[in-house]
C-alpha cells in the first residue's frame, strides 16, 4: 500500500475534483454536519481558493485513490506577532480510517506551518467527538485557556447573510 501526501494545486482539475469529493464526504458525515455541500460551494470553492494566498489543502492518496483532506487557513497571532495556521477541515474516508492518515496529514500541515514561520496550529473540535479529541491530544493539541479560573476558550459563530 502506497500513501502519498500532496499540497493541492487549485489550478489542477484532478486535485479540484478530489478536494470537492473529499470535503463533501466529510460534510455529509455527522461530524461535518450531516449535509452535502451546497451546489454553489461545489461549483465555486476551488476557483475561489485559487484566488487566495492564505489557504492551503493537504490531500492524501492511498494507492492513487483520494483518501483524506485537510483544509487550512492562515491567520495571525497578535500576541506572538506571527502567522498561525487554523486547521479548518479534516476528514478521512471511512474505508481508509485506521491507517494513520490523519497523523500523516497533520505532520505535513505542521511542516508547512513551520516553513511559513507560524507560531501555532489551531483547530475546532466538537465537544462530543471523543475520538478526534483523543487523537488531537496525542498530537500535542490542548484546550486553550489564558487563566484556569476563567476556563477554556469557546469557539462561537455569528452567521452573516
Amino acid at each position: 500500500m502506497s500513501i502519498t501526501l500532496i499540497t493541492a494545486d487549485y489550478n489542477n482539475e484532478q486535485h479540484g475534483r478530489d478536494l470537492i469529493m473529499l470535503l463533501n464526504a466529510y460534510a455529509m458525515d455527522s461530524m461535518g454536519g450531516g449535509e452535502a455541500l451546497a451546489v454553489n460551494v461545489q461549483e465555486n470553492l476551488v476557483s475561489t481558493l485559487a484566488q487566495r494566498n492564505d489557504v492551503f489543502t493537504v490531500l492524501c492518496y492511498v494507492d492513487n485513490e483520494p483518501a483524506g483532506i485537510v483544509n487550512c487557513v492562515e491567520g495571525f497571532s497578535t500576541f506572538n506577532c506571527k502567522p498561525l495556521v487554523n486547521i479548518h477541515d479534516c476528514g478521512v474516508l471511512d474505508k481508509f480510517r485506521g491507517l494513520g492518515i490523519s497523523l500523516k496529514m497533520f505532520a505535513e500541515v505542521e511542516r508547512i506551518a513551520i516553513e511559513r514561520g507560524c507560531c501555532k496550529l489551531t483547530l475546532e473540535v466538537l465537544q462530543g467527538n471523543e475520538v478526534a479529541k483523543n487523537a488531537y491530544k496525542k498530537l500535542g493539541f490542548s484546550a486553550y485557556e489564558l487563566d484556569p479560573n476563567l476556563g477554556h476558550a469557546l469557539f462561537w459563530e455569528k452567521k452573516l447573510n
